[in-house]
């Protein structure tokens, strides 16, 4: 099963996380996973993956414009309907607004049709209510985090459609 993890990195701090995640969802049996910028999308896998995070960089306590913008429009190219979802952020700030565009993803998500899934609570440590959010200054520190998020979402889309 092909899984994709989308991002726009201006720094290359969210492409790191993105890496991360994607490498946490090649731990599950039967998942392909590839990190891709939304500016160089590889639209055949992502029509074909299952499984979809995007993640952004947070200014003004919101996803970056081209995020917005993309979510607006050419994410219509990835055929996001049935599929599972998930969002992830990168912010300079401990209180700058993650979980606040976070949610804006997963919301356009919905509106677009696909099933959204963190985890939550229900996986144990470490909880992820909406999605993983890394401080600029210490990615290394949301390392493991960000590796069980792609591994919890890679195992909830095989569960969802098969290997």
């Amino acid at each position: 099963m092909k899984a994709m993890v989308l991002y726009y990195s201006k720094t290359g701090h969210t492409q790191k996380m993105a890496e991360i995640i994607a490498q946490g969802m090649e731990r599950v049996q039967g998942v392909q996973a590839k990190a891709c910028s939304i500016d160089d999308l590889d639209e055949a896998w992502a029509a074909e993956s299952k499984c979809i995070v995007l993640g952004s960089p947070i200014y003004f306590a919101s996803v970056c414009a081209d995020v917005k913008s993309w979510l607006e429009g050419p994410c219509k190219k990835c055929q996001l309907a049935g599929k599972l979802g998930g969002a992830f952020a990168t912010m300079d700030y401990l209180h700058g607004g993650g979980d606040l565009g976070i949610r804006l993803i997963l919301d356009h998500m919905m509106v677009h049709g696909m099933m959204t899934y963190s985890g939550g609570g229900s996986c144990g440590a470490p909880v992820i209510h909406l999605g993983p959010v890394a401080l600029s200054k210490d990615l290394d520190g949301s390392r493991e985090t960000f590796l069980t998020y792609g591994e919890r979402m890679a195992a909830k889309a095989v569960e969802l459609f098969g290997a």
